[in-house]
């Protein structure tokens, strides 16, 4: 029995072009004689749909598609993900299902039992559980078919379920040949190897081989990493796709053969891919071609450039200077030599008349001395300005160039360095950018090494450093991770070894500047919490903790 891997990059809502795709790998497949192939959840539609589910007709498209690609599927058998109906008077309107097809024709449809409504999902808004569980046979073998949740909840691998049922023990009650699971699991540091160490639980608790395809690439700030694989019934890995990109591979279960393509070697060198894919497919199912980034001779704006050129071409990318008075000789130095380095077009726009110019014309109005983050909001606005003047020109995304650090304390400005269409590092700790350009640089000289090892600044005053107003960033980072990644008290990160004072004022910041950051752009999610759709905070509100000191 040789079963395809169909790990495939859908776009949500592409129809057609979806559909063209799937009819692509099982042409594949058919080549590399495989009896079925396997597509990832949500295949033709793409996860996640969100509220396109509140349109009948999107999900009349859905299923027209589907009924165009059965009449062409022949010569093998494929498990494809689509929206279902569902026909019963009560309980939410569709399924999110997965149809078998063989010979032409919809032999069975399979319906997901848990629906996830947690960080970044949320599909009981939309979907109903599966009423019942079937399984599928192809050529007189028989498969146990489950989608993405329905294996996120065994008993014996979880300390805390989610669910009170688990699908699995009544899809494996009886001698199956496998379990099929097809999935829409969004990538973060390291769950690839919490996945595979879950896949392996199951399949030797059931004794059963695995074969798990999941959805690869962008789809707003969600990133997902394919690394779809097969096991056998020890749980050994005997097949295995690349992560994030395409792939199609063949596995015959019986001989347990099948290839093992190369997948991250790294957490870093995972982040670094997930980020250009990120970008790219961002940019391009938005329908840009190009992008734009503002470059100020820091790391942030250079690391940003450089997964921005690996993702859309030297060509499509341009930086952009635009020096005041306050940047530094060696900073306009490390911007022109990573423009030279990666051989981009570029611009430079000095905002010295119009900083001048809004000055002049603010002084009496303020009638005493403008202020000091006055001043600097400013210039960041005046530079927000220009970028977005020369989007609009030249119909190129501008790229923002934050990270999370900042995003968190609102260290940043809105209009200003804020403004864009994908803020790429907004999810990236400042720590792990230096990661990252570390990463960059591992084999020759991408990024300048005075960027890498200058103090940080957002040179909006004399002399400025980031560290006037926040703490080392290794100290910050922790913080924040604690706080916003694990949810941790006052109380708990201050037993952590920082001084109680310092901890406030970061849970301050992060806590008044959530109207910042719902009015940031789409940032890209690589940690298991990210700031945007997976963490829904109110703005207006006043809970403070109890103050145990």
């Amino acid at each position: 029995m040789k079963i395809a891997l169909g790990q495939l990059n859908p776009t949500v809502g592409a129809f057609k072009r979806n559909a063209e795709k799937i009819l692509q790998f099982v042409q594949r497949a058919k080549k590399q004689k495989a009896d079925l192939i396997v597509f990832p959840e949500l295949s033709l539609v793409g996860y996640p749909p969100m509220d396109l589910l509140d349109k009948d007709h999107f999900v009349e498209d859905n299923l027209r598609y589907l009924n165009q690609l059965a009449k062409e599927i022949t010569g093998i058998s494929a498990l494809i993900g689509f929206i279902d109906r569902n026909p019963a008077a009560q309980g939410n309107a569709y399924f999110n299902a997965a149809a078998m097809i063989s010979n032409g024709k919809i032999i069975s449809k399979h319906y997901k039992s848990l629906l996830p409504s947690y960080d970044v999902f949320d599909e009981t808004r939309h979907f109903e559980p599966a009423p019942q569980l079937k399984d599928i046979r192809v050529h007189q073998t028989t498969f146990a078919v489950s989608i993405c949740e329905d294996i996120w909840n065994d008993k014996d691998f979880w300390k805390r379920r989610r669910y009170p049922i688990d699908p699995l023990p009544a899809l494996l009650q009886s001698p199956k040949s496998g379990l099929l699971n097809i999935s829409a699991s969004p990538y973060a540091l390291g769950k690839q190897k919490m996945r595979i160490a879950m896949l392996q639980a199951i399949a030797k608790k059931y004794k059963t081989p695995i074969v798990y395809v999941n959805q690869v690439g962008g789809n707003d700030q969600l990133i997902f990493d394919g690394a779809s694989l097969a096991l056998n019934k020890e749980g050994g890995i005997i097949a295995q796709c690349h992560d994030f990109r395409e792939d199609l591979i063949v596995v015959d279960l019986a001989e347990e053969l099948g290839p093992q393509h190369a997948v991250s070697q790294s957490g870093i060198e995972a982040v670094y891919r997930a980020l250009v894919l990120g970008i790219e497919d961002y940019v391009s199912k938005c329908g840009f071609k190009k992008a734009l980034v503002g470059l100020s001779g820091g790391v942030d704006s250079a690391v940003t450039i450089v997964l921005a050129v690996a993702a859309l071409g030297k060509n499509n990318v341009t930086g952009v200077m635009m020096p005041s008075r306050y940047s530094t000789l060696s900073s306009l130095k490390d911007a022109k030599d990573i423009v030279k380095t990666l051989g981009i077009p570029s611009k430079t726009i000095s905002i010295e008349p119009m900083f001048e110019c809004f000055l002049k014309n603010l002084k009496p109005v303020f009638k005493d001395k403008i202020g000091d983050i006055t001043e600097q909001n400013l210039q960041a606005r005046i530079r927000g300005n220009l970028l977005m003047a020369l989007s609009n020109q030249t119909n190129a995304l501008v790229l923002s160039t934050g990270n999370k650090s900042e995003m968190a304390t609102g260290y940043s400005t809105l209009y200003g360095d804020m403004s864009g269409g994908l803020a790429v590092l907004s999810d990236i700790p400042k720590t792990m950018v230096y990661e990252l350009a570390r990463y960059i640089n591992r084999k020759k000289s991408i990024i300048p090494k005075n960027t890498i090892i200058k103090p940080p600044s957002a040179e909006l005053k004399p002399n400025q450093t980031d560290q006037d107003t926040l703490p080392p960033y290794e100290q910050l980072d922790k913080m924040i991770a604690a706080y916003v990644e694990e949810h941790k008290s006052i109380a708990q990160i201050t037993q952590m070894g920082f001084p109680r004072n310092r901890v406030e004022d970061m849970v301050t910041r992060i806590d008044q500047n959530e109207y910042k950051r719902r009015q940031a752009p789409t940032g890209l999610r690589v940690t298991h919490k990210a700031f945007g759709l997976g963490r829904r905070l109110p703005i207006a509100q006043q809970y403070r903790e109890f103050n145990e000191s």
